[in-house]
């Protein structure tokens, strides 16, 4: 008499990666998401590994945990994934002050983001038709 299992929350041919604590705003990291959306996977690392914002190595990274979470996990082809989503969400806020005239201080936020990486596999013709 145990607890029932969770349902999947991908499909079968979809893999994912998350990453919950990503020390950016969500507004830079949504940039370097929006880069890769609906992206070859081989191609969506590479342009993540030549870009400059300093966020895009831990996107890499997600990205790379999503990949081999398809080929382990479920199976998939790896040269036939590709980024089928990128949702970047708000999490906690560290709340700072910053000592200003007059005895005052003035607020500073630093914001924390997460990071959900869906990659799913091509159908074999929408595949060979790219090609």
């Amino acid at each position: 008499m145990g607890k029932s299992a969770n349902p999947s929350r991908v499909a079968e041919n979809e893999a994912l990666a998350r990453n919950p604590m990503i020390r950016t705003s969500p507004r830079k990291l949504n940039l370097v998401a929006q880069l890769i959306r609906n992206m070859d996977a081989s191609r969506a690392v590479a342009e993540l590994t030549f870009s400059k914002r300093r966020i895009a190595g831990e996107v890499k990274k997600v990205l790379q945990a999503a990949i081999a979470n398809a080929e382990n996990n479920h199976q998939l082809d790896v040269d036939r994934l590709y980024v089928s989503s990128a949702t970047v969400g708000r999490a906690l806020v560290m709340k700072r002050f910053h000592a200003r005239a007059r005895g005052r201080g003035a607020r500073v936020e630093k914001l924390f983001s997460n990071l959900t990486i869906i990659v799913r596999e091509r159908d074999a013709a929408v595949a060979e038709g790219a090609e």
